[in-house]
């Protein structure tokens, strides 16, 4: 399934619920890119190797490119969550899940924000998406649990593989380079951690682009009447906008994210901030190719628990990482069912 710009606007113009759930989607993308896309360089900015503007400019850059390039090669994880449950075949009713998904997504990472707690956006479309595909099919039978798995799998590599890599990474450095001058060695992973955290932000764009690029998609099926084909092909309009609407976000928001995530769980040297960002970039890789929808927040945040650590368990507050955890968990619960009831509400209506 591929589609027009011109199609898409005239759908547009044709369905309120299709421009409901499109302005919905945009204002999640933003969301998006001013709590996640700072992680990806809350390291950088932590070891001090770039100030917090700059850094973020950096990453807002980065997750636009990253988004648009990775795009063009594939769009696994984009297929993943399009096909990942089943809204039922009233094309409306459908519709107005979709926007209750979009509602929950928006109120669940708004009020993270506002609190400074590093949510995940990513959990948050899954539990949103699942919640209200629920209430509009009425039952459980609404999940499609192959695709589902593939959520679970990218929540276990981003635990236990980011965990691993972390720590795994900074004890290799550490060993590499235990006799090299400390001035020059520090000057060399300034850099490096500059562009692995660029990587991180590019891989951040490739992944999270996707997830909500598939909503543009499914949207635009159910407002022509074909309800969720086999597959779909992302065009390059469509990439262009979200990661504009994505970079904007991130150009906007996120110091307080940025301290949380990295400056509050562990104290980082230079080096181990590149062990951490190196690590986030090779386990997003591997997701993104896989079609495994992963958090990029957890992604770097369990890197950076592996890195600190390596160094001595005590250097890892965590407290502070078990905080983040709870969140995690809790995200599932809580915005599917704010997806559940705002999609009962919004049902009542079509």
């Amino acid at each position: 399934m591929s589609v027009e710009l011109g199609t898409f606007v005239a759908g547009l113009m044709s369905d309120p619920l299709m421009l409901a759930v499109t302005l919905l989607n945009i204002g999640v993308i933003v969301v998006n890119g001013a709590t996640d896309a700072p992680n990806a360089i809350a390291t950088v900015v932590s070891t001090r190797s770039m100030k917090p503007r700059p850094a973020i400019v950096m990453a807002a850059v980065c997750n636009f490119l990253g988004l648009l390039v990775v795009s063009l090669f594939t769009s696994a994880v984009a297929n993943t969550i399009f096909k990942m449950v089943d809204f039922g075949g009233d094309n409306q009713a459908a519709l107005a899940a979709l926007a209750a998904a979009m509602v929950a997504i928006i109120v669940w990472g708004a009020a993270a924000w506002f609190f400074g707690i590093p949510t995940s956006q990513s959990h948050s479309l899954i539990a949103g998406l699942t919640g209200a595909a629920i209430a509009a099919v009425g039952s459980f039978d609404a999940i499609n649990w192959n695709e589902w798995m593939k959520v679970i799998y990218g929540i276990l590599l981003s635990t236990f593989l980011g965990f691993g890599m972390g720590w795994l990474t900074a004890r290799l450095i550490a060993r590499l380079c235990r006799r090299a001058p400390r001035n020059k060695a520090n000057q060399v992973f300034h850099w490096g951690q500059i562009i692995a955290g660029a990587g991180v932000a590019f891989m951040h764009g490739a992944q999270d682009g996707q997830k909500f690029m598939s909503i543009f998609m499914l949207g635009i099926a159910l407002t022509a009447g074909l309800g969720q084909p086999a597959e779909l092909a992302l065009p390059v309009w469509l990439m262009v906008l979200c990661a504009v609407n994505m970079g904007l976000g991130t150009a906007i928001g996120g110091e307080r994210i940025i301290k949380n995530v990295a400056m509050n769980m562990v104290k980082l040297e230079v080096y181990q901030g590149f062990a951490a960002s190196l690590s986030a970039t090779l386990c997003l890789m591997l997701a993104t190719f896989t079609g495994m929808p992963v958090s990029t927040t957890h992604v770097k945040t369990t890197a950076i628990m592996g890195v600190g650590a390596a160094k001595r368990k005590s250097a890892v507050k965590w407290q502070v990482a078990i905080d983040m955890v709870k969140t995690w968990v809790l995200t599932f619960p809580g915005c599917g069912l704010i997806g559940f009831l705002t999609a009962e509400l919004f049902l009542l209506f079509v």
